[in-house]
């Protein structure tokens, strides 16, 4: 399996980073896995800079076959459920995952229509650094639940 993980902006190394790292290190024992950080567009508007930002995440995914909008009105899974639609995909596909994380801005409707699916980590706002890091926990809790080692509990 692959993924593709595109994401508006640069994770801070401080204090996001280290944290990414460790989980995307964790996800590379059983993925092919891709980070693509998109620039974040700060000197236009909201209306101008959000499809610029969803372009060039649809552009980043464009070999992928199974594209992930991460957006607030998606659907929320639970740990298990995740698990079980990687589990899917590892036996049936789509081989190759694209998980897209906008910025501040958000997705256009464009990009929200190009996507096989919407997945919500929640109601709350979440910081698109923060959003990332837990993005990238749950995939690794994903297969190491498929796996059935003990990390999940």
């Amino acid at each position: 399996m692959k993924l593709t993980v595109a994401a508006v902006g640069r994770l801070r190394p401080a204090l996001f980073a280290p944290a990414a790292e460790e989980y995307l290190g964790r996800i590379k024992r059983y993925a092919t896995t891709q980070v693509v950080e998109i620039r974040e567009v700060h000197e236009r508007s909201m209306v101008e800079a959000q499809p610029l930002e969803s372009k060039a995440l649809l552009e980043a995914t464009k070999s992928c076959n199974f594209r992930i909008a991460l957006d607030s009105r998606g659907e929320m899974v639970d740990s298990v459920a995740l698990a079980r639609k990687l589990e899917k995909a590892m036996q049936f596909g789509p081989d190759h995952w694209g998980l897209m994380l906008g910025g501040s801005h958000g997705h256009d409707a464009a990009l929200l229509q190009a996507c096989d699916w919407r997945w919500s980590l929640g109601p709350m706002t979440l910081p698109h650094e923060l959003a990332r890091v837990v993005v990238f926990e749950q995939i690794y809790r994903g297969f190491s639940i498929v796996r059935g080692e003990p990390y999940h509990k």
